[in-house]
C-alpha cells in the first residue's frame, strides 16, 4: 500500500531507544491522529517492513494497545516486534498485506461493496467473543448523546426528544473501538488485517457495532440500507444485537461528524439520513 509523503511535523522515529527492531528508512507517512511511519527495518536477522507508531499526546493509547496486543491472538493482528512505554511511547508492527475496501471499490459504481459486508460484520462479532483482560475501554464525546446547545447551532433541535430516549445500555463486551474500513486490510476478498487497537476495551457491543456501519467524509460505500443489513446479517450469525439502539448510536455519530462536515454532499447525506431513521 503507499503511503503519503510527510504531511506534518513529526518526531523523528530514528531517536527511538529500540530494543529488537533497527530502523534503516521511511517508506511513507499514514494519516493518523499519532505519528505513524511506514518503514524499512532489520528483525532478528531480516530485513523487514513495518510500522513505528509514536504518541502524539498523552491520551494517545499506545499503552492502551500494547496491553492489548500482548493478550490477543489472531490472525488478523499485525505481530507486534518492538515497543516502549517510556515518553514517548512508540509501538512497532509488521506490515501486513492488504488494501482498505476504499480503494478495492473505489466509486462503488456498481455496488462491489455488498460482497464485502457479510464477512465485515462477523468478524466484528468474533472480536465481540474474545476474552480479554483489560479496561472499560477509553471514553469519547461519540459515546454520549449530543447537547441542545449542539442540536440548535445544527439546526437539529427536532431531534431534542429522539436523543432523549437514550437506549439502556447494551451488552458489555471485548470492544475494537475503531473498527471502520481505514483500520481493515483485505487480501484475495477476505479481511487480512486490523489495525489500531489503542482504542479497545470493555465497552458497549451496540455502539461498536454503529461506530463500524456509518459512513464517512469521503466514503463511497456504506450508504445503502443493503449494505448495512448484510453487514448485521454476518454479524447476526454469530451473535445478537440491539437494531434500535445500534441506529441511535449511529445517529449520535452522524449528529458529531457533521458539526465539522465542509463537505456538502456529506453533510446533505447526513441531514437525509437523520430524516429517516429519527
Amino acid at each position: 500500500m503507499k503511503h503519503p509523503d510527510k504531511w506534518r511535523e513529526t518526531a523523528d522515529p530514528f531517536s527511538l531507544k529500540y530494543s529488537h527492531f533497527e530502523l534503516l528508512e521511511i517508506l511513507g507517512y499514514p494519516h493518523a491522529g499519532n505519528d505513524v511511519f511506514h518503514v524499512r527495518g532489520m528483525y532478528q536477522g531480516k530485513e523487514v517492513t513495518a510500522f513505528i507508531k509514536i504518541a502524539r499526546s498523552r491520551y494517545s493509547g499506545i499503552d492502551n494497545e500494547i496491553r492489548i496486543m500482548k493478550q490477543i491472538d489472531c490472525p488478523y493482528a499485525p505481530q507486534l516486534i518492538d515497543y516502549g512505554l517510556e515518553k514517548p511511547e512508540f509501538i512497532v508492527t509488521l506490515e501486513k498485506e492488504g488494501e482498505r475496501l476504499s480503494t478495492i471499490v473505489s466509486d462503488n459504481s456498481e455496488m462491489e461493496s455488498l460482497s464485502f459486508m457479510r464477512e465485515y460484520g462477523e468478524t466484528l462479532a468474533q472480536i465481540h467473543s474474545w476474552n480479554v483482560n483489560t479496561d472499560k475501554w477509553p471514553d469519547r464525546k461519540f459515546h454520549h448523546e449530543p447537547g441542545e446547545e449542539l442540536l440548535e447551532k445544527l439546526e437539529l433541535s427536532h431531534l431534542k426528544a429522539f436523543f432523549a430516549d437514550r437506549p439502556r445500555e447494551g451488552k458489555e463486551c471485548f470492544c475494537h473501538g475503531d473498527f471502520h474500513y481505514a483500520n481493515i486490510l483485505w487480501k484475495d476478498h477476505h479481511i487480512n488485517a486490523i489495525l489500531d487497537f489503542e482504542l479497545a476495551g470493555m465497552g458497549n457491543r451496540d455502539f461498536d457495532i454503529a461506530w463500524a456501519l456509518f459512513r464517512r467524509p469521503g466514503q463511497r460505500f456504506m450508504k445503502t440500507d443493503d449494505e448495512i443489513e448484510e453487514f448485521l446479517a454476518g454479524y447476526g450469525s454469530r451473535a445478537e444485537y440491539d437494531r434500535k439502539a445500534i441506529r441511535y448510536y449511529m445517529a449520535q455519530c452522524y449528529v458529531y461528524f457533521l458539526e465539522f462536515s465542509k463537505d456538502e454532499e456529506y453533510s446533505g447525506y447526513i441531514r437525509k439520513w437523520l430524516e429517516l431513521n429519527t
